[in-house]
């Protein structure tokens, strides 16, 4: 099997203990973590053949992230070195009625700094059949949208599937361009976009009718279809557009689900009710992750291939960190409708 590869940024994520508040702890627990090394880490899990591309800088903290990649199964031989810094970005794990936050410390970091030609994507490219990236990239600077576009455009070349999870975050777009000026041209290279209503609406200006995700207990998936036509005529390369659906009751508990529209059907995946969430960070690229694998193992069924992403990113709503550490049986049992949560013995 060909390999996946993933290009992004790896950060050192600390976080206080449990659920204290950034004021109340003494202590931070340190992971390493990212939207891009996450669908890596899960492919990896899954037994997909995965590298992941970045720029690390040459210090005792760049070769702990190095080697927190290359622990979980994932190839690390295109990463390339310098940069004065790794990425931090500290979490405060929300409850009931309060909600997480998100304070970054990336400025500077060797990813930010990276730029056009640093990495040679031919090379990296050669012997792959799938290409991931996601919206935080471009977001960081502008030699990271450069470096994205180019390692797009090289895979569009070498007929490599390109996929993206348009994933927007309006804490990162600090360098004087807006998302408009900068994501068109790198997702009408795509064949796959992941993303939600508000990716869609930051980045395109895209949104659908009477649906506000603040209030209520579910989302209609159907007023969801809008936003993916309308994705496939702006960008018409797309062969799927997927949209993942949460419902926010409280910070503790989510109602999660998902739809794909193929321009030929627009299927919908059971919803599932995450009642006690252990950690919702990397939820998103956990669902990428499950999503790359089924569309990979099952070319011919879209709707398993719906079905296992959001299967595997309910589970992932379970484990503790960024990255999704399930097994394909797991999924496979909860897809079967086992959520019972039994001992196996």
């Amino acid at each position: 099997m060909k390999k996946v590869v993933t290009f992004g940024e790896i950060m050192l994520r600390l976080a206080p203990p449990g659920f204290l508040r950034f004021s109340q702890t003494n202590s931070f627990e340190a992971i390493y973590g990212g939207g891009e090394s996450n669908v890596a880490v899960t492919l990896a899990n899954f037994g997909i053949p995965v590298d992941f591309a970045t720029r690390l800088p040459d210090n005792d903290i760049g070769k702990c992230a190095m080697m927190e990649m290359r622990k979980r199964g994932v190839g690390i031989d295109h990463i390339v070195w310098g940069g004065d810094r790794l990425g931090i970005y500290f979490l405060e794990t929300g409850a009931v009625s309060r909600g997480s936050k998100v304070v970054y410390d990336r400025a500077h970091s060797s990813m930010s700094t990276i730029e056009k030609d640093m990495i040679d994507w031919e090379e990296v490219l050669a012997d792959a059949q799938w290409f991931h990236w996601t919206g935080i990239t471009p977001a960081i600077s502008q030699g990271a949208a450069d470096a994205c576009l180019q390692a797009i455009q090289t895979a569009n070349k070498l007929g490599i599937t390109v996929s993206t999870d348009l994933n927007y975050r309006k804490k990162l777009w600090k360098y004087g361009k807006e998302p408009g000026e900068i994501m068109p041209d790198l997702v009408a290279g795509c064949d796959i976009i992941l993303g939600n209503e508000e990716d869609a609406e930051k980045h395109f200006g895209i949104h659908p009718d009477e649906v506000d995700v603040t209030q209520g207990e579910s989302v209609d998936a159907v007023a969801y279809k809008s936003v993916c036509t309308q994705l496939m005529e702006r960008f018409p390369r797309a062969k799927k557009v997927i949209t993942t659906l949460r419902g926010s009751i409280s910070a503790s508990h989510n109602s999660w689900t998902g739809v794909l529209y193929n321009r030929n059907e627009f299927l919908k995946a059971p919803t599932y009710q995450i009642t006690h969430i252990v950690d919702r960070v990397g939820g998103g690229d956990s669902f990428m992750g499950g999503l790359i694998y089924g569309l990979i193992n099952y070319p011919d069924d879209d709707q398993k291939a719906l079905n296992y992403a959001v299967a595997a990113s309910c589970l992932k709503h379970t484990i503790y960190g960024d990255a999704n550490q399930v097994t394909i049986d797991e999924v496979e049992k909860l897809m079967s409708g086992d959520a019972s949560g039994r001992v196996s013995r």
